[in-house]
C-alpha cells in the first residue's frame, strides 16, 4: 500500500461540532450588542453555510436583507463575535467528533503529518487548539483564511499546505464534512473522507467525488457507519484504512 505522509484536517464540522453551538450563538450575541437585526436559527444557519467564512456570510446576508454593512461594522461584528465564541468554546459547549481525537493521536503516534486547512480565521482555530492541550497533539501546521486570497471552494489552502508540507498530494489525504470543501480538496489533487454534516444540502449531489463517505470516523464503542467507498472492517477510520483508500484512489 501507498505510504500515508500527511492528513489535512478541516475544522468546522469535521475536527469538532463548531457551527450550531459555537459560531452561530457567538454571531447571534454580537449581532444584539451591535443592534443589528438579525437572528440567525438553525434552519436559518444551516442555508447560510454554503458561504464560506463567516463575515463573508454575514456581509451577503445582510446585503440579502437590504443592508450595507460597512468595512468598520464588519471588522467590528468580527472581533466581538470572536470574544463570543472564545468564551463559548472555553466552557464547553464545542465537542470533538467522533473518533477524532482517536485518529489524530494514532496518527501522531505514527509520524504522519497532521495540518489544519480552514475557511475560518486563525484566532477562532487558535482558541479551539488551546482547548485542545492534553487532548491532541500539537499539529504540524495550519492554514486559515488570514493566509489565502480565497478561501474555500477555492483549492487554494490545501495547495499551500501542501507547498508547506512537502508531500505530494498522492501521499496525503484531506478530511471535510461540507461540500465547499470536498471541491476545495478534491480540486487540489487530494482524496477526500468525507463525515458529512447534517446542514449541508449541497452535499447531496457531491458526495460521489469523496474517495469514503461516513458518518463519523468511529471509536471502539461507536462504529461508523459506511456510506460510500471501500469497505471498513474496524467500524473506523484509521491509518491502515487511509492508505487502503489511496491505492484505491489511484487511476
Amino acid at each position: 500500500m501507498t505510504a500515508l505522509r500527511a492528513v489535512f484536517w478541516d475544522v468546522d464540522g469535521t475536527l469538532a461540532d463548531t457551527e450550531m453551538e459555537g459560531h452561530r450563538p457567538a454571531f447571534n450575541q454580537a449581532f444584539r450588542d451591535l443592534g443589528l437585526p438579525f437572528h440567525w436559527n438553525k434552519e436559518l444557519y444551516s442555508e447560510l453555510l454554503s458561504i464560506a467564512g463567516g463575515i463573508p456570510r454575514v456581509a451577503i446576508y445582510a446585503k440579502d436583507q437590504g443592508i450595507s454593512l460597512t468595512e468598520h461594522q464588519l471588522n467590528r461584528l468580527r472581533d466581538v463575535k470572536r470574544e463570543h465564541y472564545f468564551s463559548r468554546v472555553r466552557e464547553g459547549h464545542v465537542r470533538w467528533r467522533t473518533g477524532v481525537v482517536r485518529l489524530v493521536n494514532e496518527l501522531h503516534n505514527h509520524d504522519v503529518q497532521q495540518w489544519i486547512v480552514t475557511s475560518s480565521g486563525g484566532p477562532s482555530v487558535q482558541a479551539l487548539l488551546h482547548q485542545a492541550k492534553g487532548v491532541l497533539p500539537d499539529f504540524d501546521g495550519v492554514v486559515t483564511s488570514d493566509d489565502v486570497a480565497r478561501g474555500k471552494p477555492s483549492s487554494d489552502g490545501y495547495c499551500l499546505a501542501l507547498k508547506r508540507s512537502g508531500v505530494d498530494s498522492s501521499c496525503g489525504i484531506a478530511i471535510e464534512d461540507s461540500a465547499v470543501g470536498l471541491k476545495a480538496a478534491t480540486a487540489a489533487g487530494l482524496p477526500c473522507v468525507l463525515t458529512p454534516s447534517p446542514w449541508d444540502r449541497d452535499l447531496v449531489d457531491r458526495c460521489h467525488l469523496a474517495t469514503a463517505v461516513l458518518n463519523h470516523l468511529g471509536d471502539q464503542n461507536n462504529p461508523s457507519l459506511l456510506q460510500q467507498g471501500p469497505p471498513c472492517l474496524d467500524g473506523m477510520v484509521t491509518l491502515n484504512y487511509m492508505e487502503s483508500l489511496l491505492s484505491h484512489s489511484r487511476p
